[in-house]
């Protein structure tokens, strides 16, 4: 699919997306809680579909009422001996060693991207926590058989923290009691953060020793009914924000300024560029500002880099950006694919170690671009077109159904000319 966005102004209000991050992890929670879960406001990314269509593979039975979801279980009971993860990272992270909780044998899979990203995180622990486990020389597909025995662990959370995610909710439900999961180097801290809310919501305790140690000492309050709210997305309301700033004002709801979300960040990076705001409980007014060029650590949100490079893009002077090791293994290289595509509308990417350079223009150039079968990269090159000389065409521009589906009508229901 290609669409051609026009220079436009954009203005109006738009309520944010729902989260992919909480969504799954309530999916997960859902699955692993016996009784009936009700998810208000649930998501509809091709990842949240991914990550729904293997909790009832697992045993979940799924059913809307309204504008919520309905789902009841009791535990892991797969009904079929596949779990295909799509394109989600986190998905297939978080539910390989969910779907370890059972003696089963087990294939799991993906698709894109996912087949190439490094598992070796698995092959490496699975087998301390008596789990069998084939891969492809630590690529998917994998084939897994447990029951997980919890023990005290040490892992590596350097390259991410979705693998820990996984192992907190397992290790919980196992009802682990007096061991721990050691952590190294652990990456994006607000990701846990999140794993943890989502966890207490359904009545798991675990202890955080500073993120370096997580105790479990079996405490469980059970409830036979458990209601969530999935957050708004501030991963995929980033570029709403970024769009506002470049183009127009507007107002975006349905955030929680006291999210644990790690990209809830993106709004340091504003205020770094000088972007005008108001801060709500319920809403964010973003003005269209004159920007300057700003510093911005996003090791623990990486995720950011692709709308802050669209921002930065149109900042005076040149951006400086950390973290640019994190975006190796990404739906593309994320670092190499930024600096291609915004390259062919003339802005200037340097990549210097960690550290990513961007050199400001007054107006990007007009370009055929490709996502790279990347959303955040279809979505960044949307919101610079905004401010382009000419049109920009996007090649591959339904990656954005991996996280925010409603992208491209969410931004011409706010006056940007998207032509598909």
């Amino acid at each position: 699919m290609k669409v051609t966005v026009t220079s436009s102004n954009i203005g109006g209000t738009i309520e944010a997306p729902a989260s992919k991050s909480s969504m799954q992890r309530a999916l997960a929670a859902a699955l692993l809680h016996h009784g009936v879960t009700y998810i208000k406001n649930p998501g509809k990314s091709n990842d949240d579909l991914a990550a729904l269509e293997n909790i009832k593979r697992l045993g979940a039975v799924v059913s809307m009422e309204g504008n919520r979801m309905r789902i009841e279980s009791r535990g892991i009971h797969p009904l079929e001996d596949l779990l295909d993860c799509g394109e989600s990272g986190l998905g297939i992270r978080m539910f390989t060693p969910i779907a370890a909780l059972s003696s089963k044998e087990l294939t799991i899979t993906g698709s894109g991207s996912l087949r190439t990203r490094p598992m070796n995180f698995f092959d490496e622990i699975f087998p301390q926590l008596g789990i069998r486990i084939e891969s492809e020389q630590g690529r998917l597909p994998m084939v897994i058989q447990g029951p997980l025995q919890p023990r005290s662990i040490e892992v590596d959370g350097s390259l991410s923290s979705q693998f820990l995610t996984g192992l907190l909710m397992a290790f919980a439900a196992s009802g682990a009691s007096d061991v721990s999961i050691g952590v190294r180097d652990l990456k994006s801290k607000p990701y846990i953060d999140l794993t943890l809310s989502v966890m207490r919501a359904f009545g798991w305790e675990v202890e955080n020793r500073d993120h370096r140690e997580f105790h479990f000492t079996g405490k469980y309050t059970h409830q036979d009914t458990v209601n969530y709210q999935v957050e708004g997305d501030w991963s995929g309301a980033a570029f709403l924000l970024v769009a506002a700033a470049l183009a127009g004002d507007t107002v975006i709801t349905g955030l929680d300024p006291f999210s644990t979300q790690a990209d809830k960040a993106v709004l340091t990076a504003l205020q770094h560029a000088g972007v005008q705001m108001s801060i709500e409980s319920d809403r964010i007014e973003v003005r269209k500002s004159a920007l300057k060029a700003f510093h911005f650590d996003a090791t623990e949100c990486p995720d950011l880099f692709p709308p802050l490079v669209a921002l930065a893009a149109f900042c005076a002077g040149t951006t400086s950006i950390e973290g640019a090791n994190r975006l190796t293994h990404k739906e593309s290289n994320r670092a190499l694919t930024l600096q291609e595509e915004f390259g062919k509308m003339g802005v200037s990417i340097r990549l210097q170690d960690d550290l990513m350079l961007i050199d400001g223009v007054e107006k990007v150039t007009g370009a055929v671009t490709s996502s790279h079968h990347d959303h955040r990269i279809a979505m960044a090159c949307a919101v610079a077109a905004l401010r382009a000389d000419r049109p920009v065409v996007i090649e591959g521009a339904d990656a954005i159904g991996k996280s925010y589906p409603d992208f491209y009508d969410d931004m011409r229901s706010l006056g940007a000319k998207i032509n598909a």
